[in-house]
């Protein structure tokens, strides 16, 4: 069975008032064993629901209505060390990103998993990572 690791920007088209039809398609097709997302989203998610207004209502919906559904992956001893060898290639080869992105990089690589995300142009210059955009689709 096809694994997804569902990036930040994935998880939150979920609570959005008008959601991407194509990334709701894509979720209703995957059964809730193959939906997985990293502690860095959790925390990226969190950080954005402080920020807003109503920040203590919005992260309730997202535990409810996004969290809920999904394994969130902790950042373990294997996780981080990949993530190192990452961002080591990355820079040898002049193409830095976020620490948050190695991070979900790495997971992902750990275990195996396909990452959905829109974020092509970051995740797309980790070797082996294998990338889906689903609201190109």
């Amino acid at each position: 069975m096809r694994q997804v690791l569902l990036d930040t920007n994935v998880l939150s088209e979920v609570i959005k008032k008008v959601p991407s039809e194509s990334v709701m398609a894509h979720l209703r097709a995957l059964p809730a064993e193959a939906m997985f997302t990293s502690a860095v989203c959790v925390m990226e998610m969190y950080f954005g629901a402080a920020r807003h207004p109503h920040g203590e209502l919005l992260w309730k919906r997202i535990e409810r209505d996004v969290l809920s559904r999904v394994a969130v992956l902790p950042i373990g001893d294997n996780e981080a060390k990949r993530a190192g060898a990452i961002l080591a290639n990355l820079e040898v080869r002049g193409e830095r990103i976020g620490v948050e992105d190695v991070l979900i990089a790495a997971t992902a690589l750990e275990r195996g998993l396909v990452v959905s995300t829109r974020n092509l142009r970051h995740l797309g210059r980790v070797k082996g990572l294998v990338v889906e955009n689903w609201w190109s689709r």
